[in-house]
């Protein structure tokens, strides 16, 4: 028997770099900033790309997947009780909450800061 040799190593499956402090930064504002105009899917993408490149990119794209699925929440609660005025208040409550938490955090992490939503139920870790 003749031995085979070792498959040649998979360029694809390398391990990314870490990123630079400023790039963790401004990917951190983008995803909060992302979250505001496109909901959660922002920050799962964010999250799903970026969570293995820095601790700060991570923490921040954790926290706002987190928020944007506790918004999600409150959207379809809102959107169940519509028929009721109070579902409107629901999602009116829901929207401002986003861009109003969105804001602070994209500003927090621009700074170099940790922010944590004050609203989040955590689902991803």
């Amino acid at each position: 028997m003749s031995a085979t040799p070792p498959p040649p190593p998979n360029p694809y499956a390398a391990p990314q770099p870490p990123l630079s402090p400023a790039d963790e930064k401004t990917w951190s504002v983008l995803v909060h900033i992302g979250g505001i105009f496109l909901g959660w899917l922002a920050p799962l993408i964010g999250y799903l790309v970026l969570k293995d490149r820095g601790p700060f990119v991570r923490f921040h794209t954790v926290t706002a997947l987190n928020f944007h699925l506790t918004m999600l929440i409150a959207f379809l609660v809102g959107i169940v009780t519509s028929f009721f005025f109070v579902g409107f208040l629901v999602i009116l409550a829901a929207s401002t909450l986003v861009l109003v938490f969105g804001i602070l955090a994209a500003v927090a992490a621009n700074n170099g800061q940790y922010y944590r939503y004050p609203i989040a139920i955590e689902f991803v870790r």
